[in-house]
């Protein structure tokens, strides 16, 4: 069933759980925000529903201008579609990227056509506050995982233990999989870029295509193999470098 006929029989993929969630085109609700005037959102993973992260979606009707993240909070923005420029001129091109830590003054605007998905979260410290990085994923060499070289990670962020969070492209060739089912006191915010597959989340099996979003909870069992016959490629982002008992 297409999305067009999912919205107009009252059906969605979409799937709420109390420990994971699939998030779905058909579902998007798009809705406005005062920090982002002129930008639409869709909002796809919030502490409302248990997390302790954002990832929202934000597309641009009209060139849009936006203040910065709120204060204590670290975003990171990804380009979709079109670029964005940083409010200290760095200009972002089509999958270009910022990490912009908390309280830094860094806004952004983005022309119109763009799409953007932005993560946010409450940093939590470990010494100093580490400074703002910007790059492109075409220009960052993707690393087998686990020896594995049909299935390459591009990691975005330095493992520096003043990042408290790891943002990730994932890169699995067709028929290709994740080693083992993962279970671990990290959460993930997840959005599919190319291709599709299947994802197992606790104990039930989703078909997921490009577009689609995944939040999965802390310990919350999770594999994911590639169908069909195009890579599959997922952004994924997960609280990293900090001891289970640390709250932010």
């Amino acid at each position: 069933m297409t999305t067009d006929n999912l919205a107009r029989f009252g059906a969605t993929r979409s799937d709420i759980r109390a420990r994971h969630a699939l998030l779905t085109p058909e579902s998007h609700e798009w809705i406005t925000q005062p920090d982002w005037p002129g930008a639409e959102l869709a909002v796809l993973v919030s502490p409302d529903m248990g997390a302790r992260l954002s990832l929202a979606l934000v597309r641009c009707p009209a060139a849009v201008t936006a203040a910065p993240a709120p204060e204590g909070l670290a975003r990171f923005v990804f380009v979709l579609e079109g670029g964005a420029t940083l409010s200290d001129g760095t200009e972002l091109g089509h999958e270009g990227y910022a990490f912009l830590p908390p309280d830094c003054g860094i806004g952004l605007s983005a022309p119109e056509g763009a799409r953007l998905a932005v993560f946010e979260w409450r940093f939590l410290a470990r010494g100093g506050i580490p400074g703002i990085v910007t790059g492109s994923v075409a220009q960052i060499e993707g690393q087998p995982l686990r020896g594995d070289d049909w299935l390459k990670v591009q990691k975005m962020l330095p493992t520096d233990p003043a990042f408290d969070f790891e943002v990730n492209v994932m890169n699995f060739h067709p028929g290709s999989s994740l080693a083992y089912v993962e279970t671990h006191f990290m959460e993930h915010g997840l959005l599919m870029l190319d291709g599709g597959g299947v994802y197992r989340l606790d104990d039930r099996w989703y078909p997921v295509q490009a577009g689609d979003a995944i939040w999965m909870g802390p310990h919350v069992p999770q594999w994911f193999g590639a169908l069909g016959r195009t890579p599959s490629r997922y952004l994924i982002c997960k609280n990293y470098n900090r001891s289970p008992m640390a709250r932010a």
